[in-house]
């Protein structure tokens, strides 16, 4: 499999867990290590709503459950 984005460049990875890379028009990327999963790029701009909109409903239901 071809590397692409260069994703495997430590500069695009800060502090080592967030990947940044802005030349990588890709949302979702998998991880360091592939064995953990998926991580979001977070020089894409809609990785910021994804989130908000997730904790959005992790509030949403939590403030439902205990009213």
């Amino acid at each position: 499999m071809e590397k692409d984005f260069e994703h495997d460049k430590p500069e695009n990875w800060k502090w080592g867990t967030f990947y940044f890379n802005k030349k990588d028009s890709r949302l979702i990327v998998p991880k360091r290590v592939k064995l953990l999963g998926w991580t979001f790029n977070f020089a894409h701009p809609i990785s910021y709503i994804v989130i908000a909109m997730i904790f959005l409903f992790v509030f949403y239901q939590f403030y439902k459950h205990n009213i």
